[in-house]
């Protein structure tokens, strides 16, 4: 690795080659005299306060020659008036650290540079998450400037065995990472694997930040749907999983945080069953399951009874279509189900002032008029309905595709092979399911296979006894009440 000199007009070309200094604004340099020596500083003008930095030349252009230490060890750690000082003589990361907002500081006849870190990003407040929100707790959450949300972690847990682990990833861009965990607690094995996973990534940035740093960990099965991690926007959900022993990964620019490893059974659960009492959070859990199994269940299960009436008994009679269809009701539910995406988009893009009457206009236009021209029937609308409903019970946006993509794939199979096209459809949702792993090569389901009864309980029930800190030699028996 090539590394600087202690001749300053040497560092400067090496450094006006490399950085392109006199074609990018932003980035400044200011040639000074430091204790009678010629010096010079490399920021870039947005992650360094004004007034700091004129407080920061005032004192080094008012440094005397006779207190200027001829040790750059000992100018960095008794005449730098700032708390966070690092010394560098390798061009690689003295550049990496320019990039990243650290302010360099080059002396004629010190071997190294000295970095001092007075960075400040551009950032929002830390507000509620608009999609991950809770009916009780904390009414913060994450924001795109990593250090804040380490900090927020940290507000939460004040332990010794927390660790903030920094890595880096992508070519160009150099995106921090961090790896967030608690070293007593973490399984090892898998941590040193992720780790390992992380500095083999070879990409030139992660353009989609936790996105693409996913597929990047994971290249296994990418045509399963279920989700591999669990994302969350909400820094009481990420402590709690991170005293479960998990490891909680950040990105930087990226309001939310992966958390792996992650079955099934952790992605449903959310922040609310723990703010309420446990036999309102065993309800509302209770609830999301049984609505998520509705949401599969109830268009193909429809279809199968419009093929075969004589399952209907006759006091359930009412469920059959009162009219003849002018489009056939699979194609009718396939329809709907692109116009609710279609909402959906739209609703995104669609600014805050407009989104009530377009949703208006939309739920007149595909509602009651569709019907009345013949489009679809009542029945069909009134089970997309449900079906849109329950959708926004999964805060968790991956699993609702994934049961949505089982779903319209049962609908398909069942019109074209009746009752085994929609037995299939089933079996295809449970292989999906069972011969998923997560990310550490645990089963999907776990505790129910391998099935462990107690533990299964305390995953489908939520219960007041808290478990035991879980052991990292164990990992498959870390899975607890405690957790978000």
């Amino acid at each position: 690795m090539e590394k600087m000199n202690s001749n300053l007009a040497d560092t400067m070309k090496y450094l006006e080659k490399h950085l392109h200094v006199n074609e990018s604004f932003d980035l400044v340099y200011r040639v000074i005299n430091v204790g009678g020596k010629r010096a010079c500083i490399y920021f870039i003008d947005g992650f360094c306060k004004d007034e700091m930095m004129q407080k920061m030349l005032q004192y080094f252009m008012g440094l005397k020659p006779e207190e200027l230490p001829e040790d750059v060890h000992e100018m960095s750690k008794g005449f730098v008036p700032t708390v966070e000082v690092d010394l560098s003589d390798e061009w690689e990361q003295i550049t990496y650290n320019i990039f990243s907002g650290v302010l360099a500081l080059l002396i004629d006849g010190y071997e190294k540079c000295i970095l001092i870190d007075s960075r400040t990003y551009p950032a929002r407040n830390v507000s509620e998450p608009e999609k991950d929100k809770a009916m009780r707790g904390s009414k913060d959450g994450f924001v795109e400037t990593i250090v804040f949300n380490t900090a927020l972690i940290r507000r939460r847990i004040r332990s010794e065995e927390l660790r903030m682990e920094m890595l880096h990833a992508g070519k160009s861009s150099q995106t921090d990472i961090v790896l967030c965990y608690m070293d007593s607690r973490v399984n090892q094995r898998f941590l040193a694997e992720i780790r390992e996973r992380i500095s083999n990534i070879q990409v030139d940035a992660l353009t989609m930040n936790q996105e693409s740093l996913a597929e990047c960990l994971y290249h296994k099965k990418w045509y399963n749907p279920f989700p591999k991690f669990k994302f969350t926007e909400r820094p009481d959900t990420a402590a709690a999983q991170v005293l479960e022993g998990n490891i909680i990964i950040l990105v930087d620019n990226s309001p939310s945080v992966m958390i792996t490893p992650t079955s099934v059974f952790d992605v449903i659960e959310e922040a609310d069953d723990y703010y309420f009492p446990p036999i309102t959070g065993t309800y509302l859990r209770l609830s999301r399951f049984l609505i998520s199994l509705l949401a599969f269940f109830l268009t193909p299960t429809f279809v199968s009874l419009i093929q075969n009436p004589q399952w209907i008994p006759d006091s359930f009679s009412f469920i059959l279509l009162k009219e003849s269809p002018n489009i056939p009701v699979v194609w009718q539910f396939l329809m709907v189900e692109l116009a609710l995406d279609g909402l959906r988009l739209a609703a995104v893009n669609t600014p805050n002032m407009l989104n009530t009457p377009l949703s208006v206009m939309a739920a007149l236009v595909l509602g009651e008029f569709s019907v009345k021209s013949g489009w679809f029937s009542s029945e069909v609308m009134l089970y997309m309905a449900f079906v849109a409903i329950a959708n926004t019970t999964q805060a968790n946006y991956e699993l609702g595709y994934a049961i949505k993509f089982m779903r319209i794939l049962t609908l398909i199979l069942t019109q074209f092979f009746g009752v085994w096209g929609y037995i299939a459809g089933v079996a295809v949702l449970v292989i999906a399911i069972v011969s998923n792993r997560t990310v550490s090569g645990e089963s999907y389901i776990y505790p129910l296979i391998p099935l462990e009864w107690k533990k299964l309980c305390r995953r489908l029930f939520r219960l007041r006894l808290p478990d035991a800190v879980p052991s990292r030699e164990h990992p498959e028996k870390k899975k607890g009440n405690g957790r978000m």
